[in-house]
């Protein structure tokens, strides 16, 4: 795992750069890994991505891959 700050976001080696998700096959630029505890205890990654035009969604950070140009 990547190192993680105190205000619980990740250091990415992706981050800014073009990712693609495997969940919705979308590709956009990742802006953000956060850490989000859950009430049961276990941490979730959450990998926030933003398309060139479109509407900034999120998805596990375990389905993001470098976007193929």
């Amino acid at each position: 795992m990547n190192p993680v700050g105190h205000d619980g976001y990740e250091q990415h080696p992706l981050l800014h750069r073009r990712v693609r998700d495997i969940a919705s096959k979308g590709e956009g630029e990742l802006t953000a890994v956060t850490h989000e505890l859950h009430s049961d205890g276990r941490v979730v990654r959450v990998a926030h991505i933003r398309p060139t035009n479109g509407i900034e969604w999120t998805t596990s950070a375990e389905n993001i891959h470098a976007a193929v140009p």
